[in-house]
This record gives structure tokens, C-alpha cells and sequence, in this order.
């Protein structure tokens, strides 16, 4: 099981690694300028250099998108289980979520930045609309998902609103739940990027999209790309802890996280 479990990972990584050696040699063997696309070597260099300057930059993106994504979880989980227990309240507000979710986010970053005096809770208000949706609508699902005998059997014995959202759909919303976590928290990060680009914003408290931003009008694009690789590297930082979470939480009994040949 642990030689799988190694191989599984190593797997990723060579392929990772070879798709680098690739476009190192590609940049070198056709001698293409730095300004137009650098080689890894030299994004890693720049990286490494630049670094003390987008630590300021890669905290804050990092605070907005956690920020974002724990009211996503809060109001996402709330309104699911206020929907699961109230159709009629689900038939009123769903549409709403619907509009919010099937709107670009580009459209309504300057509304937001209008009507909101703070930049960072404008940033932080796109952030959430963009991760809150996955999350409502996977745990409503995964609250519909409960076995319909168990509800009966709920029904059968008296089971009160409160007792019956707790001990039987929750357990079965929670793999629903997990699934829409995994998205959110990408879609958080990318709200929180997206919502920066649109804002413009500049000064010591922005995220990494003000620097790539200032890095593409200097035609800095070694430092474009090393930006560019810090939002990649926290993506990958919330797919890795969260995939952890599900196995953890579901690995013993959910048919998603048990493991095959």
C-alpha cells in the first residue's frame, strides 16, 4: 500500500519535472528573449530574489482568499440547511444565489468597488460570491441525499427538525460537502486575483495580482511568471489540504475515498 501510495505521488511529479526540462530546453535551443517567455531557471532565480518583496503580497492574497472562503462556508452552510429544512424559503432565495453565481465577477468588481469604501472587504466581498455558490449548492444536494427510509424512520419516532438535520443529513451531506470545499477554495483564490485585477489597486497592502500587474507594465516578465508561480503554489496548497481533509474524514467508510487497485 505505501509503495502505491509513493508511486502514486512520484507519478505527478516526474511528469511535472519533465514538462520543465522541456521548456527550459525549449527557451535555450531557440534562444528566446527573457521578455517573452523566460526559462524556469531564470522565473526561479527571479523568484528567489524577488521574494521579500511578494511575501507582503502572497500573505495578503493568502488572508483574502481564507477569508472569502470561510464565509463561503459559514452563509453556504447555513442557507443550505435553512433551505433543506424550508422549501418555501428555498424557493424564494435560491434564485438569487443563481444570479449571484452565473454573473461575472469582472461585471460586478467595480459595482462592489463602488458602493464599498474599503478596497480589502470589496476584494474580500468578490472573493465570497465567487466560492459561496459551489458550496450551497453541493451541501443542498448532499442534504436532499439522505435515504428515504432513514427519513421515514426519522419521521416514524418524532424526530424534531433539529434532530433530524444533525443526525441524518448532515452525515450524508458531508462527501457533498467536501466536494463543493474543493472547489471553493480554488474559486476563492481566483476571485480574490480576479477581483484585484479589476480593482486596479496598488500600494503595500495588494495581493500577488497587483504585482504581476505592475510587472506586465514595467515588462518585468520574469517577475510576471514568479508571481504567477506563488498563486499557482497556494492553489495547489488548498487542493492538497483539502483532498487530505476528505481522505481523512471519509477514507474509512465513504465508496469516493476508499482505496482501489
Amino acid at each position: 500500500m505505501t509503495d502505491r501510495r509513493v508511486g502514486r505521488s512520484l507519478v505527478p511529479l516526474l511528469v511535472g519535472l519533465g514538462v520543465l526540462v522541456f521548456w527550459e530546453a525549449i527557451v535555450r535551443f531557440n534562444d528566446i528573449p527573457h521578455y517573452i517567455l523566460p526559462a524556469p531557471s531564470l522565473i526561479a532565480s527571479t523568484l528567489w530574489q524577488e521574494l521579500p518583496s511578494l511575501l507582503p503580497s502572497l500573505w495578503f492574497t493568502v488572508r483574502l482568499t481564507v477569508g472569502a472562503l470561510l464565509l463561503a462556508i459559514v452563509g453556504g452552510v447555513a442557507m443550505a440547511a435553512l433551505f433543506a429544512l424550508s422549501r418555501p424559503i428555498e424557493r424564494a432565495l435560491f434564485p438569487i444565489a443563481i444570479v449571484l453565481q452565473v454573473t461575472p465577477i469582472v461585471a460586478i468588481a467595480p459595482l462592489i468597488l463602488i458602493y464599498v469604501e474599503s478596497t480589502t472587504a470589496a476584494l474580500l466581498i468578490c472573493a465570497f460570491i465567487v466560492a459561496f455558490f459551489p458550496i450551497l449548492a453541493n451541501t443542498v444536494v448532499g442534504l436532499r441525499s439522505a435515504d428515504a427510509n432513514l427519513r421515514e424512520l426519522f419521521a416514524l419516532y418524532g424526530a424534531t427538525p433539529w434532530q433530524r438535520l444533525r443526525l441524518l443529513l448532515v452525515p450524508s451531506a458531508l462527501p457533498y460537502f467536501l466536494a463543493g470545499l474543493r472547489i471553493a477554495g480554488g474559486l476563492a483564490l481566483i476571485g480574490a486575483v480576479v477581483a484585484e485585477f479589476a480593482a486596479g489597486a496598488a500600494g503595500r497592502e495588494t495581493g500577488l495580482a497587483s504585482r504581476i500587474l505592475e510587472a506586465s507594465f514595467r515588462t518585468e516578465i520574469p517577475k510576471m511568471f514568479a508571481a504567477l508561480t506563488l498563486v499557482s503554489g497556494v492553489g495547489i496548497l488548498i487542493h492538497v489540504l483539502f483532498d487530505t481533509l476528505a481522505r481523512r474524514l471519509l477514507g474509512r467508510w465513504h465508496d469516493t475515498e476508499l482505496p482501489r487497485d
